[in-house]
């Protein structure tokens, strides 16, 4: 960990807290700031603010009150959550206050390069199959961000060999200010969290915030397949690495006859890879290409994709059972990601969708639903759901009340051959806590099958 000067003897206020507030504070105090911390939830029932207090950190609870930006605070460090619009935020960012979020603090005391994976979809297996490509080469990486590791607490036994890995969001990005990783991966762009950021022009802008401090001797791997982000990719001074599923590329990675390759150079057959769908294929080229610039083997590249069968809850293989195959796709929260998990397969599929309404309908999955045989709904969009696969020609639907129920309704429906699939299309918030609840509950369910 860097010893920095940067926030010493400045009043730093921590707004949010979480893992990451908590992991910020106490590294800000650490660091010999003046720390303040202001979460809404109240002291008695907040255990992390208790922590915090017996640490000797000041803390503020049960509101944000809008006279903290008289207190004469030089920085906030604000949980990614809370909103720009926030009075707090706003009245610092009109005194010209920083505001940041710890991934800011995670680079700055960071003693490795970074390795930064953003965009709409596809993150966090790309993420994921770059951290295991270090691990096959026997080569030292920390996971870090929107993974679920809070980054400026894994980074601190970070050594200058090591690289740091980290999944990050719009919302982390729109915090930084000197933030450099040396690889910088957009995996695609699509309109996404428009109710935080207003517009898709600002959710892009935050996206290249990625690449706003990057030099000439950093790299920018982009997805080719999309023209307006390398239209905005353009923008960057960094080497851009260019990735395709569609067309060959000599300067990038895509598929040429029958082949990954990187740069002309052939890493393993396609048909060898055990993760499946178009979708997929996008996440394996941008983490071939981001291992290849930080010299992995190609031995180790090969091990991972010829075993990684997915991250948990996201197009994840559980099961072969009587010859159908079951697979857990818990994290597709709205109809961009089922369609993907849709599109995966060629199989006859069985699809278990519904969750918490929005309000929007799902018409837009009606031409991705040809390998739809059943489908069975379940929440708060069961009716809609099941309207939707009427019209797509679906021959039978069936509305459950819970996943037990619905998993045994959907082998009922199937046959031999036939893929099972839990793609919601839906946040889970109207019978589970979070889509991971939901996906384990699944997963729980098919392994009980008699």
């Amino acid at each position: 960990m860097k010893t920095i000067t940067d926030f010493q003897h400045k009043k730093v206020l921590v707004l949010g807290l979480a893992k990451s507030g908590v992991s910020a504070a106490l590294l800000l105090h650490k660091l010999g700031a003046f720390v303040t911390v202001n979460d809404r939830k109240p002291l008695n029932e907040n255990p992390e603010a208790q922590h915090l207090l017996e640490q000797g950190i000041k803390v503020i609870c049960g509101s944000h009150p809008i006279e903290l930006l008289d207190e004469g605070f030089e920085v906030i460090v604000k949980n990614p959550g809370i909103p720009y619009h926030n009075p707090l935020v706003a009245g610092a960012a009109a005194k010209g206050m920083p505001v940041l979020t710890e991934i800011e603090l995670a680079y700055l005391i960071s003693e490795a390069p970074f390795i930064g994976i953003t965009g709409t979809n596809g993150k966090t297996t790309t993420t994921t199959l770059i951290h295991e490509m270090f691990k096959a080469d026997k080569k030292h990486a920390v996971l870090a961000g929107n993974i679920g590791q809070v980054a400026s607490e894994v980074v601190q036994n970070a050594q200058p060999e090591d690289y740091v890995v980290i999944e990050l969001s719009s919302f982390q990005l729109l915090g930084i200010n000197k933030f450099q990783p040396h690889i910088a991966i957009i995996t695609n762009l699509y309109d996404a969290h428009l109710d935080y950021h207003g517009t898709r022009e600002e959710y892009a802008k935050a996206k290249l915030n990625i690449t706003k401090n990057q030099t000439e001797n950093d790299f920018l791997i982009v997805n080719a397949d999309q023209p307006h982000l390398m239209k905005l990719a353009e923008t960057t001074k960094a080497t851009i690495i260019p990735f395709s599923t569609k067309s060959v590329l000599e300067e990038g990675a895509c598929v040429q006859d029958g082949y990954i390759t990187f740069r002309g150079e052939k890493i393993m057959a396609l048909a060898e890879a055990a993760l499946p769908g178009a979708h997929n294929l996008e996440n394996i080229l941008a983490s071939v290409s981001a291992a290849k610039l930080a010299n992995r083997t190609n031995e180790a590249i090969q091990a991972v994709l010829a075993t990684f069968s997915g991250v948990k809850h996201r197009t994840q293989f559980v099961r072969e059972w009587k010859g159908r195959r079951f697979y857990n796709d818990s994290k597709a929260t709205n109809t961009l990601a089922t369609k993907s998990a849709l599109s995966a397969f060629n199989q006859p599929i069985i699809l278990l969708a519904g969750g918490l309404d929005r309000g929007n309908g799902f018409d837009d999955l009606i031409p991705y639903m040809k390998n739809v045989k059943a489908a069975v709904v379940f929440g708060e969009t069961a009716d809609k759901l099941a309207e939707t696969a009427g019209k797509a020609g679906v021959q039978e639907v069936a509305k459950t009340d819970t996943m037990q129920e619905a998993v045994r309704a959907a082998y009922e429906a199937s046959a031999e051959g036939d893929v099972i699939l839990l793609s919601p299309a839906c946040a889970s918030w109207d019978q589970y806590k979070t889509f991971e609840q939901r996906g384990d509950i699944f997963i729980e369910a098919v392994h009980t099958l008699k």
